[in-house]
C-alpha cells in the first residue's frame, strides 16, 4: 500500500467498489441490500408521482360487510350471483363484468343433490316424485342457471394460478391466450405456475373471457407487478385485467411485442376497433401496476345495492365492473406500495384505468444493461476524480453528480414513463463520496492525534485544527521567533492558603485556573505552565500569528474582568477575595520543546521572558492590574495605554517603559493629557508643578489616586536628595 500512494490507495479501493456494483448491474451477482432500497426508492415514486383522485371508468362492486350482512356469507348460491350478473349487464348495461373471485365447487346450496339421491334411492320407484323432481331440476341447479346467465353476456371470470408442485388442480381453464409457438425462443423468463384453481366447466364454457387475478409478490410481500403471460402446459393465459380489457374493446387481439428474441418479450399490443393500447412489460412478462393512490381510487358499490336494484340506473352504464371483496374476512387484502392492506380487485382496477390511459410505466428486459452502463460511467468520473479533488470540491462533484442523476431518472420516469433503477447508482455514488472523505478523515484525524498528543494540552482545539490543515509545518523543534508571553499571579496567596482548609484551597484554585485557562484558550494562546497559583502563558506559536500582542493584551484584560466575576460566588462560599497581577511583554524569544529525557515541556525562554515575569511583580508597586512593556504597547497604537513608569530592573542596564492597557471608557483615560503632562513636569524635575497637579488630579479622578501617592512620596525624597543633572527618569529595582 505504501508503494502506490495515499490517493492509489483510493484509487483502488474506489474500483473494487464499482465491480462490486457492476457484477450486481449485470446480474452476476445481486447484492440484497440493493435490492431493498430499489423496492424503497420505486415505492417513493409511485406515491409522488400518483395522479390521486377517483376514476369513475372503472367501477368495483364490493362484496363487503354491507352486503354480506344483507345477502349472507360468501359464497352466496350461483343463484344469487346469476341474478346480479343480470342486473349489473341488462339492468344497468355494464360493458363488461369481471369476477376477482373462482366458481371452482359445485352449489349444492339448493339441496338438488340430496333430492336426486332419493330419486335413486328410497323413491325411485315414486312416479310423482321423480315428474316433480324433473319440473324442479332446471330451477334447482344453480350451477346451471349461472351459465345460463353468463351466456352471451361480456362477463369474464378469474382464476388462480398456484406454485404448489403438489395438489391437484381443480376446474376448466379457458384457452390460452396465445400458443406456446408464438413465444417459441424468446428470451423471457415467464413466470410459470404448475397448478390452478379455475371455474366450473360450464360456467367457463358460458363465459367471454377468463384471467388469472395473481399479482406477483416481492421478496418484501408487496404487489408491484402483474403478470400479463403465465406460462402453463405449454401455453400462456392472461391476466384478469388484460381480459376485462380486451372483452371491453370487442375482443381485442393480443401482439407480442418482440423487437429482438434475445432481448425477450417488451410489450403487448390490445388491437381493436377502438383503438391501439400498448402494455410495456418486463424480463418476466408482467406489468408494474400503475396505482392512482391510496385505496378506493375507484367508485365502490356494495352488490347488496345492485341485487335489491336500488342503485342509480346510471351509475354502471358503459362502465368496466370488477367484481370483488374489501371484506377483511375474505382474505384479499395485499400489501402495496400505496397501502399495507389494500383489496386485490383494486390492483385489477389500476392496471385496466392505466392501460387505457397509457400509464404504465416500463421497466424493459434491456434495463438491467443500461443500469450498469450508468453504473460504469458513475464509478470511472467519480472514482478518478474524487481523490484529487478537496473535500469542498469533492461535495460540489458528488452532489452534482447524484442530482443530475435524480434528475435523469425523473425525466424518464415522467416523460418516457421508464423505470431507471435509482438505488444502485446512488449507493455508489454516496459510498465512493464516503470512501474518500472516510480516507480523508482518518487521514486528518491520525495527524490531527499526533499534533493533539504534541500541542493538545499547550493550545485549544481550534488552533490544532487549523494545524492539522497542515502538519508538516509545524514543529516542536526549538526556534527563535517573536512572541507575546503573559504571566499572572496571585497576591498575597501564601496568606490566602494558609487561612482554608486544603478541600477548599483546591476547590478555589481549580475554578481560578479553569476560568482564567478558558480566556487564555478563547484568545488563541497557548498554555506553558501552572506555578503554584500562577499561570503562565504565550502568543505566535506553535501557530504563527501576527496579532499575538493583542490577544494578550485583551487576554488579560478580560481576565481581570472574569476574576471580578468570580468575587460574587467567592464570597457566597465564604472564600476570600482574589487579587492578580498580570504582567506581558513582547519580544525576540526561544520556543520549543526543552527538558531532560525524563520531561519535557513546549515552552519559551529568553530576556523577553524575563522580563515580563518581572513586570507582573511591579504591578503591586503601582496598584494596578496589568503592565506590558514598550514592544507590546507599540504593536498596539490603537488601544489606550496608561505609562506607569520607566524603570530598570534587575539584569538589565537598559530603562524600560511600563504601560497600563485601558479598558476603553475607562475614566482613566479621560485624564490621560493630564498624566502625561506630570509625567514631563517629573522627568524634567520640576518638583513644584508636578506636585500641585497631581494633587488636583488625586482629588478629581479616583483611578490615579494610589499612582498620585507614589509620585508624591518621590517627589518628596527628591526634593530632600535630588537625582542630579543626569538623571534619566527611570526608577530601579534590584528585586527580582
Amino acid at each position: 500500500m505504501k508503494g502506490i500512494g495515499a490517493r492509489g490507495v483510493r484509487h483502488l479501493l474506489g474500483g473494487l467498489l464499482v465491480l462490486a456494483f457492476l457484477g450486481h448491474g449485470f446480474q452476476f451477482w445481486r447484492i440484497p441490500l440493493l435490492e431493498v432500497l430499489e423496492a424503497y426508492f420505486y415505492d417513493v415514486r409511485v406515491r409522488l408521482s400518483a395522479p390521486g383522485g377517483v376514476d369513475g371508468r372503472v367501477v368495483i362492486v364490493d362484496l363487503d360487510e354491507q352486503s354480506l350482512a344483507a345477502e349472507g356469507r360468501w359464497p352466496w348460491s350461483r343463484d344469487k350471483v346469476a341474478l346480479l350478473v343480470q342486473r349489473l349487464v341488462d339492468d344497468y348495461q355494464a360493458a363488461v363484468v369481471g369476477f376477482d373471485v373462482v366458481f371452482a365447487e359445485p352449489d349444492e346450496s339448493s339441496g338438488i343433490r340430496t333430492l336426486e339421491a332419493l330419486a335413486r334411492g328410497s323413491l325411485r320407484g315414486n312416479g310423482d316424485y321423480q315428474e316433480t323432481l324433473r319440473r324442479l331440476r332446471p330451477a334447482l341447479d344453480y350451477d346451471r342457471q349461472l351459465a345460463q346467465t353468463l351466456q352471451g353476456r361480456p362477463v369474464v371470470l378469474g382464476y388462480y394460478f398456484s406454485a404448489r408442485q403438489a395438489g391437484p388442480s381443480v376446474g376448466q381453464l379457458p384457452e390460452p391466450v396465445l400458443a406456446g409457438e408464438r413465444l417459441a425462443g424468446v428470451g423471457s423468463a415467464f413466470v410459470s405456475w404448475p397448478s390452478y384453481g379455475a371455474n366450473l366447466e360450464t360456467l367457463q364454457a358460458a363465459a367471454a373471457g377468463a384471467g388469472h387475478f395473481n399479482p406477483l409478490v416481492d421478496f418484501d410481500g408487496i404487489s408491484r407487478r402483474v403478470p400479463l403471460l403465465v406460462e402453463h402446459g405449454g401455453g400462456y393465459y392472461e391476466a384478469l385485467a388484460l381480459a376485462v380489457l380486451r372483452t371491453y374493446l370487442g375482443g381485442a387481439a393480443l401482439v407480442p411485442g418482440v423487437p429482438d428474441p434475445v432481448v425477450g418479450l417488451e410489450w403487448l399490443d390490445l388491437v381493436s376497433d377502438r383503438g391501439r393500447y400498448r402494455v410495456p412489460v418486463d424480463e418476466r412478462g408482467a406489468a408494474l401496476i400503475p396505482y392512482r393512490g391510496p385505496e378506493r381510487s375507484f367508485p365502490y358499490v356494495p352488490a347488496s345495492e345492485v341485487l335489491q336494484g336500488r342503485l342509480d340506473r346510471e351509475a354502471l352504464r358503459g362502465r368496466i365492473v370488477l367484481v370483488g371483496t374489501s371484506a377483511p374476512g375474505l382474505m384479499d387484502l395485499r400489501a402495496t406500495p400505496v397501502g399495507s392492506a389494500y383489496p386485490g380487485v383494486e390492483i385489477h382496477a389500476n392496471l385496466i384505468a392505466g392501460i387505457l390511459d397509457a400509464r404504465v410505466q416500463a421497466r424493459p428486459p434491456y434495463i438491467f444493461t443500461a443500469e450498469a452502463l450508468v453504473l460504469l460511467l458513475l464509478g470511472l468520473l467519480l472514482g478518478i476524480f474524487l481523490p484529487r479533488l478537496s473535500p469542498l470540491g469533492a461535495s460540489l462533484l458528488a452532489g452534482t453528480v447524484l442530482v443530475a442523476t435524480w434528475g435523469l431518472d425523473y425525466s424518464l420516469w415522467h416523460q418516457a414513463r421508464l423505470v431507471l433503477p435509482l438505488a444502485a447508482g446512488t449507493s455508489l455514488v454516496l459510498l465512493l463520496y464516503g470512501l474518500n472523505m472516510a480516507w480523508g478523515y482518518f487521514v486528518e484525524a491520525r495527524t490531527k492525534r499526533q499534533l493533539a498528543a504534541r500541542f493538545g494540552q499547550y493550545v485549544p482545539p481550534e488552533l490544532v485544527d487549523e494545524m492539522a490543515r497542515n502538519p508538516g509545518a509545524y514543529s516542536m523543534e526549538g526556534r527563535n521567533a517573536e512572541l507575546t508571553v503573559l504571566f499572572a499571579d496571585l497576591r498575597d496567596f501564601t496568606r490566602i492558603s494558609e487561612g482554608m482548609e486544603p478541600r477548599a484551597l483546591t476547590a478555589l484554585m481549580n475554578e481560578y485556573l479553569g476560568v482564567m485557562t478558558g480566556v487564555i484558550r478563547r484568545h488563541r494562546g497557548t498554555l506553558d505552565k501552572y506555578i503554584g497559583d500562577a499561570i503562565m502563558a504565550f502568543w505566535g506559536a506553535p501557530l504563527d500569528d501576527p496579532d499575538h500582542a493583542r490577544r494578550a493584551v485583551l487576554a488579560a484584560l478580560e481576565m481581570q474582568a472574569a476574576l471580578e466575576g468570580l468575587a460574587a460566588a467567592f464570597r457566597a462560599r465564604g472564600w476570600p477575595p482574589l487579587v492578580m497581577g498580570i504582567g506581558i511583554n513582547t519580544g525576540l524569544m526561544t520556543v520549543g520543546d526543552m527538558g531532560s529525557p525524563v520531561r519535557k515541556a513546549y515552552t519559551v525562554m529568553g530576556d523577553a521572558v524575563n522580563l515580563a515575569s518581572r513586570l507582573e511583580g511591579l504591578t503591586k508597586v503601582y496598584g494596578v492590574g496589568i503592565i506590558v512593556g514598550e514592544a507590546t504597547r507599540a504593536s498596539l497604537p490603537e488601544l489606550p495605554f496608561r505609562e506607569l513608569d520607566r524603570v530598570r530592573v534587575k539584569g538589565r542596564q537598559q530603562g524600560a517603559g511600563l504601560y497600563e492597557p485601558l479598558a476603553p471608557g475607562s475614566p482613566a483615560v479621560e485624564s490621560l493629557g493630564l498624566w502625561q503632562e506630570i509625567l514631563v513636569h517629573y522627568r524634567n524635575q520640576a518638583w513644584e508643578p508636578a506636585a500641585t497637579r497631581l494633587a488636583a488630579l488625586q482629588e478629581a479622578c479616583p483611578a490615579y489616586a494610589g499612582l498620585a501617592t507614589l509620585y508624591l512620596e518621590r517627589i518628596a525624597r527628591w526634593r530632600r536628595a535630588p537625582p542630579g543633572a543626569g538623571w534619566d527618569g527611570c526608577t530601579t529595582y534590584q528585586r527580582k
